[in-house]
């Protein structure tokens, strides 16, 4: 399996959460092949390392949300530990903390993953901006023919002057 199967592996456990794209704590252990618990205990050893925009922990109801819309983390539902959640930043920040072999291994697979994502992104975005431009070139043709229509139309209302034969004794 080559490196693009693994990237569209990484970019499934990728959420977009306050704005952010993150990866859960949870599936960053998983990958690292170390437990939740040491990750978190090395992230807060190293707690100058990840600012609010590196990493920050979700709310209730995030994880609530998160528990519901992805099968894969029930697991989290009745944990009353809310989970941690890492930007490109912050995972990138954790190859510092985790110095095994296996985790900057991970982490540059990640990286690309994130690479990836954003590309793609960016990609939807000028398309949406093309078909947008097509769109209204569209309307205005269609305008421009409605227009010429209406105009069509307008000419047939106004009565013609008749022509020929007048009968002046019927009037």
């Amino acid at each position: 399996m080559g490196s693009s199967f693994i990237q569209m592996e990484y970019q499934s456990l990728i959420f977009e959460i306050r704005g952010y794209k993150v990866m859960i704590d949870t599936d960053l252990a998983a990958l690292y092949e170390t437990e939740t618990k040491v990750l978190k205990q090395q992230v807060k050893r190293n707690n100058d390392r990840f600012p609010k925009d590196f990493m920050f922990q979700l709310t209730k109801e995030e994880k609530t949300q998160l528990v519901t819309n992805c099968d894969r983390l029930s697991g989290l539902k009745h944990s009353s530990v809310l989970p941690m959640a890492f930007t490109e930043q912050g995972v990138a920040m954790l190859s510092s903390v985790l110095r095994s072999k296996k985790a900057i291994k991970i982490n540059i697979e990640i990286m690309r993953a994130f690479a990836v994502y954003r590309a793609m992104l960016m990609e939807d975005k000028s398309l949406r901006k093309e078909i947008k431009a097509l769109d209204e070139k569209i309307n205005k043709v269609f305008r421009y023919v409605l227009d010429k229509i209406d105009a069509l139309h307008q000419d047939k209302a106004k009565p013609r002057k008749k022509i020929g034969y007048k009968d002046y004794q019927n009037e």
